[in-house]
């Protein structure tokens, strides 16, 4: 997996890259900087609304951070946005883990 360094560095060229936007908000997320990597999986998300991982992952990094209302709502949308593309593998993963939220 890149380091943080070299997605960022990669950005500077390609900003709205909703998949270097992803990886880097995946690095941020290992390396505890929750409120940076939450940045960035919205930041994929309004490039791509349709980046399904996106709204999994961010969700993840929520309920993680005992935020699960936000889990919740993001999830939420996440599970409409693959059905709606028919994603059905990502629907019943998003589905499983809200329903697994306190």
């Amino acid at each position: 997996m890149p380091t943080i360094e070299q997605l960022e560095a990669l950005l500077v060229t390609e900003p709205d890259d909703p998949f270097l936007n992803f990886g880097l908000a995946m690095a941020l997320a290992k390396e505890g900087r929750i409120e940076d990597s939450l940045g960035r999986f919205g930041r994929t998300i309004e490039l791509d609304s349709e980046y399904v991982a996106a709204y999994f992952q961010k969700g993840r990094v929520l309920t993680q951070e005992d935020r699960a209302e936000e889990a919740r709502v993001v999830l939420a949308k996440g599970i409409e946005v693959a059905q709606q593309i028919g994603d059905e593998h990502a629907s019943g993963e998003m589905t499983e883990f809200l329903a697994t939220i306190a």
